[in-house]
């Protein structure tokens, strides 16, 4: 093949989360024209879940990829907590999906939740002859509701061709439910180095202005959405139990939902023995500059109670020289190994983890900083390059 090949994602929609973060990195990063060229289709134009509404063209994700020279076209739907079931698209939306896909030598699925998209094109013998690889973000698949389904039969089928997992608590998880295509990749996550980064003594000074943290405060960043699977309210009840010992410290939380005005995040506060109104509390909701806010952390926290493959939040944390404290959910303790601590999913030993944490901040936040070049996002790029580059000559047999 000597023209680029062209490569469409299929994305549920732009919204707050590790796995689009990592999937559009990863598309800027191998959209260059020469030898691959991306474009992306949504099915949903906005979303309303996680106790927010967000517009696709607001989207960070969706700006670095059109920014990128990525096309980002979309079916205009609106995504919620369920993905689309099959039989949800109109005759229309399944034309200009097929259109899309006609001018593809390879797809990749973000989730197995667009899925349901190509499902319903092959149950009408609409699907073209395109190989498909799905790209998987989870270690408990049970959770993905009737999408699990869809992968289930797209692989029985041979509608699907690969999958490409974060992490191998993903591939092992997936593969044990009957999704085993013909080639399976493991590609962990990575970030870019370059703007995750310790920042300067400045830079941290004017974040802690910004935020009202009093300069030496210790601070504990908790980067998740509003969402069960994170469990921000043992989150919650850790903080409670910590303040005990280090009334100090000051707690900011990102993420979809994460705001003052979430009556259910306000209800949770209570519930966990905080006012929703201490000073020491910073719900700060979707940030665009995570770079910064980790660069006043001492610790990145984590504590969800199931669906986490490869967190982003542990890796971005520590590039900026923060020491990431987490529970034992998917590839979560290999990645923080000699650089940070596991918990059990209690809030006094997680608040106790975080008091030891604090004591020895020099030592751990440079074994942090001395990782940053395993963490650099080009491994995982090329890693993904080579995967799509495989499944050429399926497309070439297709052509």
């Amino acid at each position: 093949m000597t023209r680029p090949l062209r490569v469409l994602s299929l994305y549920e929609g732009f919204f707050a989360g590790g796995a689009r973060i990592l999937h559009s990195d990863v598309v800027a990063g191998l959209h260059d024209g020469l030898r691959q060229q991306h474009s992306v289709l949504s099915i949903a134009s906005r979303a309303v879940r996680d106790a927010s509404v967000q517009e696709m063209t607001d989207d960070p994700r969706y700006r670095r990829l059109t920014a990128a020279g990525v096309q980002v076209h979309t079916l205009g739907r609106t995504a919620g907590d369920q993905p689309l079931d099959p039989e949800g698209y109109s005759i229309r939306e399944l034309l200009t999906a097929r259109a899309a896909l006609i001018g593809a030598d390879v797809v990749l699925s973000l989730k197995e939740q667009p899925l349901g998209l190509l499902v319903a094109l092959a149950r009408r013998g609409w699907m073209p002859d395109v190989p498909v690889a799905a790209c998987l973000h989870r270690s408990d698949p049970v959770h993905s509701g009737a999408a699990l389904s869809w992968l289930a039969e797209a692989s029985a089928t041979g509608l699907l061709d690969a999958t490409v997992s974060c992490a191998d608590a993903t591939d092992e998880a997936y593969s044990r439910l009957g999704a085993t295509p013909t080639e399976r990749f493991v590609v962990p996550n990575g970030i870019d180095t370059r703007r995750f980064r310790p920042g300067t003594n400045e830079e941290r000074a004017r974040m802690r202005r910004a935020l009202d943290i009093p300069a030496g405060a210790p601070v504990v960043v908790y980067a998740a959405r509003f969402d069960a699977m994170k469990d921000p309210g043992l989150f919650l009840r850790s903080v409670a139990a910590h303040l005990e010992a280090a009334p100090e410290t000051h707690y900011v939380l990102c993420g979809a939902g994460m705001t003052a005005d979430n009556a259910a995040l306000r209800e949770l506060m209570t519930d966990a023995g905080l006012s929703p109104d201490d000073a020491r509390l910073h719900p700060l909701g979707i940030r665009d500059d995570m770079p910064s806010v980790y660069a006043v952390a001492d610790i990145v926290a984590l504590t969800s109670a199931f669906g986490e493959a490869s967190p982003l939040c542990l890796i971005e944390g520590a590039a900026c020289g923060a020491t990431p404290v987490t529970t034992a959910v998917g590839d979560a303790p290999t990645i923080v190994a000699g650089i940070g601590v596991v918990t059990p999913r209690d809030a006094d030993a997680i608040a106790a983890a975080w008091t030891r944490v604090l004591a020895e901040r020099p030592t751990l936040r440079a074994a942090a900083l001395a990782a940053r070049p395993r963490l650099d996002r080009a491994r995982m790029v090329e890693d993904y390059r080579a995967a799509v580059s495989s499944l050429t000559a399926v497309a070439e047999r297709a052509a």
